[in-house]
This record gives structure tokens, C-alpha cells and sequence, in this order.
């Protein structure tokens, strides 16, 4: 089994579309306002929006996009005008991470773990 897409909602999907765009995902289904579906730059998934009239109640949900370059991303997304809520930093769960919100609050974690995002130490065996 392999992950294809996520789909978040977005009250404006027009807008949502430039942010993302903007993130650097590659549009390639657009069927504004109500949908439209990205490949990602890397690897074979995608991720879509789809318009909604009311957001979810509760913590909402976090996305996580994964480059190799963290550092030099974050300060190219800064320079277009993303804000961050938190710098690229260390964690102790060993990946690198900084933290934004896109423009319906969904929480974006852009990371960079390498083997430790499948086979940290700690990693148990089925």
C-alpha cells in the first residue's frame, strides 16, 4: 500500500491555491473555486483542497511536506512573504523542523529527518 493524496478544506480555495502554489507544489488538477489537486516536487504523492462553507472544529489538521534543503526553503518562502511560526530547528525526535499555518489555519510542518523518518533508533519491528 502506498499514500496517494491528502485532501484539506479551505473556505477559499482561489486563495489556497496561490499559497500552496507559492509553497512550491505543482498545480494539476484546477477545477476552481471548489478543487483543484498538486503534485508534490519530490516523490510520487499528491495533495488536493476542496472548498468547504464551514473549517472543522478542533485542532485541525497538520500537514508535512519533507525537503532535503530546509533551511535554504524556509528562507526562500520567507523572502516570498510566508511567515513562520517557528524557525527551522532541532528536535529531539531527530528531524529538523519549522512550523507555519496556511490561510485557513491548518498547521504545516516542513521537515527534513532523511533515515529517520522511517528507521529512527527507536523503531520497533512488526
Amino acid at each position: 500500500m502506498n499514500l496517494n493524496q491528502i485532501t484539506i478544506p479551505s473556505l477559499d480555495v482561489v486563495k489556497a491555491t496561490e499559497f500552496y502554489k507559492k509553497l512550491g507544489l505543482l498545480l494539476i488538477v484546477d477545477a476552481l473555486p471548489r478543487y483543484v489537486r498538486f503534485e508534490c516536487p519530490d516523490g510520487n504523492s499528491t495533495f488536493s483542497i476542496h472548498k468547504v462553507s464551514t473549517l472543522p472544529k478542533g485542532d485541525g489538521i497538520t500537514i508535512y511536506f519533507e525537503d532535503d534543503n530546509l533551511d535554504e526553503l524556509v528562507k526562500q518562502l520567507q523572502q516570498k512573504g510566508i511567515i513562520f511560526t517557528s524557525e527551522a530547528e532541532d528536535k529531539n525526535w531527530l528531524w529538523r523542523e519549522a512550523h507555519l499555518n496556511d490561510l485557513d489555519g491548518n498547521h504545516i510542518i516542513l521537515y527534513k529527518a532523511g533515515k529517520n523518518r522511517t528507521n529512527p533508533p527507536w523503531r520497533i519491528n512488526p
